[in-house]
């Protein structure tokens, strides 16, 4: 730069320029000279050598080159190298007025650090991507390792450009935020309690992507599709978008179906509510009907039979010939305390299905039989007494 300065001030002279004016006219070339090195450093990156090495990166078999050197990354590290030029310049620029070269290396030195900064978290962002599988667990473990270490890396870049800006030493101004600590600790207190839960949420397994999840008290009843430090993000059945925090669901208490989803069967539960004044002994009418249509054997209907008892084996019965329900799980049909509703029989066994439609579409097969044949006992649905005495 010397051997610039001293070729520029000898053509000013030989041009007849004399006294202030070639000082003048020698700082505006330099500045010139000095960022048009650096817009051609920028140039020479952006159309040189980041097309070599995205070359490069496609030439080799593995991948990770691929995701980390991509040109939206390049480009970036491309913007720092303008900012290294200008840093290295400008103390040969402005060496006769140490306080505007002191205000312009702080602000390049800013600058630096900035794009810096850009770099680290886009390729930080990058990492997650070499995961291939995304809904296990070590993938969403490494997602909130991630969030975390982005945050760790913008909470550093933002100390250094204090640092710079007020020229203090980067460990003074972190000795001043331990200090602070206990404020810190309040204004943020909910934003950090997040972010714990997210890490305890997904370092546990507690949920996720492609879980089905309910959450007592809150509109929540859907399918996980994106977990984050600070937010949990499901879509509902009706295909609308339900956020929830991650310290709602540690902290609270929230039901994950992905057990029902792997066993490959669902359970159902339903009551059926009888009019009490129904229940009675079988009568010999009632014990043909039911041999006659052979709804029940003869043997199962020796000496004294109640007909709602003999409904719940008859129940029991059907559900077990049903090649849809799962034998091996918990069958149960059995009898509730009785209410001002009538007397509740309460029916328990698994659907070898997991999909809502399929499920769905079983109950009510299941139910319009029992419904349809409780008359054959007897027995009649409780309605409400108006409905009885009409």
């Amino acid at each position: 730069m010397e051997i610039i300065i001293t070729f520029i001030e000898n053509l000013l002279l030989s041009l007849g320029l004399e006294g202030t004016t070639v000082a003048i006219v020698r700082y505006v070339l330099m500045i010139v000279i000095a960022f048009l090195l650096a817009g051609l450093s920028g140039y020479i990156c952006r159309k040189f050598i980041v097309p070599l090495i995205i070359k490069l990166t496609s030439k080799t078999n593995i991948e990770w080159d691929d995701i980390l050197f991509d040109r939206t990354v390049l480009y970036t590290a491309c913007n720092i190298v303008p900012a290294v030029v200008i840093w290295e310049l400008l103390p040969k620029v402005f060496f006769q007025y140490p306080l505007a070269e002191d205000i312009l290396l702080r602000l390049t030195a800013i600058y630096i650090a900035i794009n810096a900064t850009r770099l680290v978290l886009q390729i930080v962002d990058r990492l997650r991507f070499l995961r291939k599988q995304e809904g296990n667990a070590s993938s969403q473990y490494l997602r909130s390792f991630l969030g975390v270490l982005k945050i760790i890396v913008v909470f550093i870049a933002a100390i250094i450009v204090v640092s710079i800006l007020f020229k203090k030493n980067p460990m003074t101004l972190l000795a001043g935020l331990g200090a602070t600590s206990a404020i810190l600790m309040l204004v943020f207190k909910d934003t950090i309690e997040g972010l714990v839960a997210g890490i305890r949420l997904t370092s546990n397994e507690m949920v996720h992507v492609g879980d089905w999840i309910t959450v007592p008290g809150t509109p929540v009843d859907g399918n996980v599709v994106d977990i984050t430090l600070t937010t949990v993000k499901v879509q509902q059945f009706d295909k609308t978008y339900t956020t929830v925090s991650p310290l709602t669901l540690v902290n609270g208490s929230f039901k994950n179906w992905k057990g029902m989803q792997d066993s490959g069967m669902r359970q159902v539960v339903k009551k059926i509510y009888f009019d009490v004044r129904s229940i009675q002994l079988l009568n010999d009418k009632t014990r043909q009907n039911l041999t006659n249509k052979n709804m029940v054997a003869p043997k199962d209907m020796e000496g004294e039979v109640v007909n709602i008892g003999l409904f719940r084996y008859y129940i029991e019965t059907y559900l077990r010939k049903r090649d849809d329900v799962n034998k091996s799980a918990t069958l149960l049909i059995h009898q509730l305390e009785a209410t001002q509703n009538g007397l509740p029989i309460e029916l328990i066994f698994f659907l070898n299905t997991t999909n809502g439609i399929e499920y769905e579409k079983k109950i009510s097969d299941i139910l319009e039989h029992v419904y349809a044949y409780a008359n054959e006992f007897g027995l009649q649905i409780y309605e409400g007494f108006a409905a009885i005495n009409k």
